[in-house]
């Protein structure tokens, strides 16, 4: 069964801060949420993905890495040691249990699922229930994070309320990962997928989920579409990803208003990863 993309983890220090800096994007930023482990964030929905700012709380107690124990919240934690940035990708799942034996029969992780539940709010700021169940990937020397999310409680979570932003963008086109060696990723993400990629530009993959898609390139290929990329270059690493927005030229006029630093690269504004938390932003035309 082909995915496709449910939200991006984006691990940051300062969370409102963070938040802050999206709202200047023209989106609109839910309130804080916290985990039961102690990790807090904030979400950024649009129709059928989000984008997941996240932080780690005061008074966590986060559990440590297991052998059949992913811990969410230890790779989060872990991550800020390093640096900010797209920590994670998470993908859609109808049976995280049985993603779970599936990535455990392609030997990409052998991790029990994991189910955790939090309280949500309503646009009217009422409380509702939410809860997911992830099922864990593994992808070895990696510095991205790579699991499926099932969600319970689908009519609490999304909300066409909160999904109108300012800025107009109606989804996630794409993310970024940069790795030297192409190659020994190809295996892992058509195992985690479940697509095979496409190799545009004959050496670069590409992993179509949907309407949206994941870019493997290597990092002077990113370098070049991005302007400039923060990166691991001996760790493969998420370093960027691309959003949709119906006017590119009123998205320009907004980011000059809000005085946050772009380039014009092709047909897209590339928000720098150096202003944007470690996480180079694209606006592209729908």
């Amino acid at each position: 069964m082909t995915h496709r993309i449910d939200h991006l983890v984006v691990a940051v220090h300062d969370l409102d801060q963070a938040a802050s800096f999206y709202q200047r994007l023209g989106f609109q930023v839910g309130a804080r949420n916290r985990h039961p482990w102690g990790t807090e964030n904030r979400i950024v929905q649009l129709p059928g993905s989000f984008i997941e700012l996240i932080s780690v709380g005061e008074g966590a107690a986060i559990s440590p890495h297991q052998a059949s124990a992913f811990s969410f919240g230890a790779f989060v934690q872990d991550y800020l040691k390093d640096r900010e940035g797209l920590a994670m990708l998470a993908l859609d799942s109808q049976d995280a249990k049985a993603d779970a034996v599936l990535f455990a029969e392609r030997g990409i992780g052998s991790f029990e699922p994991f189910h955790f539940e939090r309280t949500g709010r309503r646009p009217d700021g009422s409380e509702t229930k939410v809860a997911f169940t992830l099922a864990f990937a593994s992808a070895e020397h990696s510095k991205a994070g790579f699991f499926v999310s099932q969600h319970h409680y689908p009519e609490n979570f999304w909300n066409p309320e909160f999904q109108r932003h300012d800025n107009k963008v109606t989804q996630i086109a794409s993310v970024t990962l940069v790795a030297s060696d192409l190659e020994r990723l190809r295996a892992f993400l058509t195992a985690f997928t479940g697509v095979q990629p496409a190799s545009p530009n004959g050496d670069d993959l590409s992993f179509q989920l949907g309407e949206s898609r994941i870019d493997v390139l290597t990092p002077d290929d990113a370098a070049e579409i991005y302007g400039s990329i923060e990166a691991e270059l001996d760790r493969p690493s998420f370093v960027a990803f691309a959003v949709r927005v119906g006017d590119i030229q009123r998205q320009a006029q907004w980011l000059d208003s809000a005085e946050i630093p772009y380039q014009h690269i092709g047909s897209r504004l590339i928000v720098p990863a150096s202003a944007a938390f470690g996480v180079a932003i694209a606006f592209e035309p729908t």
